[in-house]
């Protein structure tokens, strides 16, 4: 694709989008930083240090989902690492000898480094902290750059790539996808979250169809709905009480092209498709992060072996 968009900074780019970022001192307890979250409509939020002065990490549902796979017991045991440690406290624990220093980007930096720095480091979202004042401006992810690039491109000539499948390019995962089933019960998908490293797990029917979705945004609704302390429900009660409406599982097929799969996956508002057959039996997932490989650092790698000189 035309990399031009790729070199503006992040400043320039998205300005506009700017929103308050939401930060959490790191001697909040670890329940009522889950409880703000939902309060507050967030996914994550960086997590502020007053005696470093500085910002250490980033809370997300994932560290919420970790100390319900690590210390769920029973229906009758309450969690208690969960009800009365502080964050600070989680992170000792967590982290331990693996401590690693916050991932950041300068609002400088262009919206090139923003996609290279979520990719390479694994990870769903980069706060953009002003290097002079140490203040956090906004928190960028997969879904905000790739909205943004679809916008880009709707403006100027479409990369021939664009028209070419699924199937052909090869994009997405399609060995050992993590699933589950309806009946199954919500700490064994949570235990699989934290094993497989997955986002979301399609839920799979008797017959292997894919019915529905579990992702880590629905585990949150355990904390909103007070829930977290009985994780022997099974994962068709606990989707009862999703917050927001949801309009079904966004799928794909292997045939459809770049360009109808980029702008589903921009329309809806999701993270992943999952990849299904004429039955709708699961193939594959294809995430954004996926999309965003193959929009911005593929072409780009592609560019520079073209510029090796010979």
């Amino acid at each position: 694709m035309n990399l031009l968009p790729l070199r503006w900074s992040l400043l320039l780019t998205l300005k506009s989008r700017m929103h308050s970022v939401t930060l959490f001192p790191v001697y909040l307890t670890v329940k009522k930083a889950f409880f703000a979250l939902v309060a507050n409509g967030v996914r994550a939020a960086p997590l502020w240090d007053t005696e470093k002065q500085s910002f250490v990490g980033m809370l997300t549902i994932t560290d919420f989902i970790i100390i319900l796979h690590r210390y769920y017991k029973s229906p009758m045991v309450q969690i208690y690492e969960l009800e009365e440690h502080k964050l600070e406290t989680w992170r000792e624990v967590y982290l331990q000898a693996t401590f690693k220093p916050l991932v950041n980007i300068s609002p400088d930096a262009s919206l090139f480094d923003a996609v290279y720095t979520l990719i390479k480091n694994k990870i769903h979202r980069l706060p953009v902290i002003d290097p002079v004042t140490g203040n956090a401006l906004y928190i960028l992810t997969h879904k905000r750059i790739l909205k943004f690039l679809q916008l880009f491109m709707c403006e100027m000539p479409k990369p021939a790539f664009m028209k070419q499948t699924l199937g052909e390019l090869g994009i997405g995962t399609y060995k050992d996808i993590a699933f589950i089933h309806p009946d199954t019960p919500i700490i064994k998908a949570l235990n699989i979250f934290v094993e497989k490293r997955v986002s979301a797990l399609p839920v799979v029917d008797e017959s292997g169809k894919v019915v529905d979705i579990y992702s880590k945004f629905d585990v949150i609704n355990l904390a909103a709905e007070k829930t977290y302390n009985n994780l022997d429900i099974t994962v068709t009660q606990a989707l009862k009480h999703r917050s927001q409406y949801f309009e079904g599982v966004m799928k794909c097929h292997k045939m459809e092209t770049m360009e109808t799969i980029v702008d589903r996956i921009v329309k809806a508002e999701v993270h992943r498709l999952v990849v299904v057959d004429e039955r709708s039996s699961i193939e594959g997932i294809v995430s954004l992060s996926d999309i965003l490989q193959a929009l911005v650092l593929s072409p780009a790698d592609a560019c520079k072996e073209d510029n090796l000189p010979e």
